[in-house]
């Protein structure tokens, strides 16, 4: 799988990551799915429920608002992002045991690190970045 993330985009991802330190932030992607290309349109910024600062959980009404947004823009959410305040950029064991839905994009930021895996049969694969500046 290939991942198409705008550079303002990814900024917006870092940034927020650095704002919620030493939480974690988390969002949702907005995008669409175009073969094996997954093109990043928007993100939707999300409140993390979680009292944990190692964990994240998106606020359900956020999570709904982010829907209709996209399916106002002929698009869906295809993945969500969130940040690894004093780990790596690659998916905790915590992040698989949340997982379930396939084909779906999880974007992880660790530092100035920002890293692109995607749940497929129980388990995450690396995507591969391509360029993109819209």
């Amino acid at each position: 799988m290939k991942v198409a993330l705008p550079t303002q985009l990814r900024a917006g991802i870092l940034s927020a990551a650095r704002a919620a330190h030493p939480g974690e932030c988390c969002g949702l992607v907005e995008g669409a799915l175009d073969g094996d290309l997954m093109r990043i349109t928007a993100l939707h910024p999300a409140r993390n429920l979680s009292d944990d600062p190692q964990r994240f959980e998106v606020e359900p009404s956020d999570h709904i608002a982010a829907q209709k947004a996209a399916r106002a823009n002929g698009r869906a959410i295809i993945g969500c992002y969130h940040s690894h305040p004093n780990g790596r950029a690659e998916p905790s064991a915590t992040d698989l045991t949340g997982a379930d839905e396939e084909n779906f994009l999880w974007l992880v930021a660790a530092g100035e690190e920002l890293n692109a895996f995607v749940y497929l049969r129980g388990r995450f694969t690396g995507a591969e970045w391509v360029t993109s500046e819209s």
